[in-house]
C-alpha cells in the first residue's frame, strides 16, 4: 500500500479488496468455523496489514487515524476484520518498547506476511479483566526464562507464528506497586507449540468453540522455555507498556464497530426501499424510519469520538478517557443498529442468506471485549469524575 494513499484513496483500496470477498465466502467460513485465510494474505499483500509499520521496516507508516479508516471499512463492506487486527495494535508493543535487533528481525517480516503477529496471550480463566491478578509466570532460567500457566480467550493462536505473552517475573507479595512484576515476551510460537518442543517443555492450543467464527483459544504453557532475548523492554515494566497498546486496540475496535454501524444502517434502509407490505414499502412508515435514522445519528456521533481519540493517539498522547468512551460509545451504536436491522428485516434476519445474523453475533462482542462497558464506566467514574474506586 502507498503510504502516499490519502484517506478517501484508503477508502477506496479497500473497499475494493473487500468487494472480493462477498457475503457467500464469509458464511462459508462462518459455517464450517474456518479461518479466513485468503482475506487476511489479501490485506496482507496490499500492505493494510503493514499500514502502522515504519517505512523503514517495509511498512507504510501511517498514522492510527488512517488505521482506524482500514478496519472501519473491512466492516462497512461485511467483511470481519477480527481476524486481522490484532496484528496491528500487538505489534505497537513492539515498536515502541523492543530492542533495534527485536525490531529488526520481526518487523520486517511482518510487514511483509512471513510471520503473522496476531496472538496477544493477556486473559487468565481465573482473573479475566483483572490483568494485575493473573498467574501465568516465567522464571529466568540461565539464558532463558522457563513458563508455566494458562490463557484463556487468546484468538488466532492457531493461525500465528508470534504471540505477544504477558506473564509474572516477580511474585506480586514481592512488588512495591502492584503494576509491577508483569514482563511482556514476544514467543515465537513455530518453536514451542506441542508438548515436546523443538526448546523443550512447551505450549498446547485448545480452541474454544463460541457464538461468532471468532477463532479464539485456551492456551496452555507446561514449562515451555524460550530464551531471555524474547523479553520486551525491561523485566517488570510490562503492564505499562502493553497499556498504550490497549488504546490503540481500543480505538481500533471502535473504528470497526462504526464500520458495523454502516454495515447495519445501510442495509436496513435498502431493505426497507424494497420490501413491500400492504401495498407500500415498510419505509415509508415512521416505525421503520425512525429507528433507522436514530441508529444514524448515534453512528455519526459515536464516528467523530472515534477520530478524535485516534487524532489524539496520533499526536503523542496516551488517550485512556478518549480511547475508552470511543470503544463504549461505537460499541453501542453498533450493537443498536444490529438489533434494528433485524427488527426492520424480520423473519428475514434471521436468514443466512441476508448475511444479518451472522453480523449480528458479531457485533454482539464488542460490548463485552476487548473490554467490557462496565469497567470502562468504571475507569470515567474514578479517573475522569474523580469518583471512589468501585473495585
Amino acid at each position: 500500500m502507498p503510504e502516499s494513499l490519502d484517506i478517501s484513496e484508503i477508502r477506496r483500496a479497500v473497499q475494493a479488496l473487500c468487494a472480493e470477498f462477498p457475503g457467500e465466502y464469509w458464511r462459508e467460513k462462518d459455517q464450517a468455523r474456518a479461518y479466513p485465510s485468503e482475506f487476511v494474505d489479501a490485506l496482507t499483500k496490499a500492505g493494510f496489514l503493514a499500514a502502522l509499520i515504519p517505512e523503514a521496516y517495509g511498512g507504510s507508516g501511517l498514522k492510527l487515524d488512517a488505521a482506524a479508516v482500514i478496519m472501519e471499512e473491512i466492516q462497512a463492506a461485511g467483511c470481519n476484520g477480527a481476524s486481522a487486527h490484532a496484528q496491528m495494535y500487538i505489534m505497537n508493543t513492539l515498536l515502541k518498547y523492543g530492542s533495534a535487533e527485536q525490531k529488526q528481525e520481526y518487523l520486517p517480516q511482518i510487514a511483509t506476511g512471513e510471520l503473522r503477529l496476531q496472538a496477544f496471550g493477556v486473559s487468565e480463566p481465573t482473573s479475566g479483566t483483572d490483568t494485575l491478578s493473573l498467574r501465568t509466570v516465567a522464571v529466568r532460567d540461565g539464558d532463558d526464562y522457563v513458563i508455566n500457566g494458562q490463557k484463556i480467550w487468546t484468538s488466532r493462536a492457531e493461525y500465528s507464528d508470534l504471540m505477544m505473552l504477558l506473564a509474572r517475573t516477580t511474585p506480586r507479595e514481592e512488588v512495591s506497586s502492584k503494576t509491577e512484576g508483569l514482563s511482556i515476551f514476544l514467543v515465537d510460537m513455530r518453536k514451542v507449540v506441542g508438548p515436546k518442543s523443538e526448546a523443550g517443555g512447551g505450549m498446547t492450543i485448545k480452541p474454544i468453540r463460541t457464538m461468532m467464527n471468532h477463532s479464539t483459544t485456551e492456551v496452555f504453557f507446561d514449562d515451555m522455555r524460550i530464551p531471555a532475548s524474547a523479553l520486551i523492554g525491561e523485566e517488570g515494566k510490562g503492564f505499562r507498556y502493553i497499556l498504550s497498546g490497549m488504546n490503540a486496540e481500543r480505538i481500533l475496535i471502535a473504528a470497526e464497530c462504526i464500520g458495523d454501524a454502516k454495515w447495519f444502517i445501510k442495509k436496513a434502509s435498502d431493505y426497507a426501499k424494497e420490501r413491500n407490505v400492504f401495498g407500500r414499502a415498510i419505509g415509508q412508515n415512521q416505525g421503520v424510519q425512525f429507528p433507522i435514522a436514530r441508529c444514524y445519528a448515534q453512528m455519526c456521533a459515536a464516528e467523530l469520538m472515534v477520530h478524535h481519540a485516534a487524532q489524539a493517539y496520533d499526536a503523542g498522547g496516551n488517550p485512556g478517557s478518549e480511547a475508552n468512551m470511543a470503544k463504549l460509545l461505537a460499541s453501542e451504536a453498533s450493537w443498536a443498529a444490529a438489533d434494528m436491522c433485524v427488527q426492520t428485516h424480520g423473519g428475514f434476519g434471521f436468514a443466512e442468506e441476508y448475511d444479518v445474523e451472522r453480523k449480528f453475533r458479531e457485533a454482539r462482542l464488542y460490548t463485552v471485549a476487548p473490554i467490557s462497558t462496565n469497567l470502562i464506566l468504571s475507569y470515567l467514574a474514578e479517573h475522569v469524575l474523580g469518583l471512589p474506586r468501585s473495585y
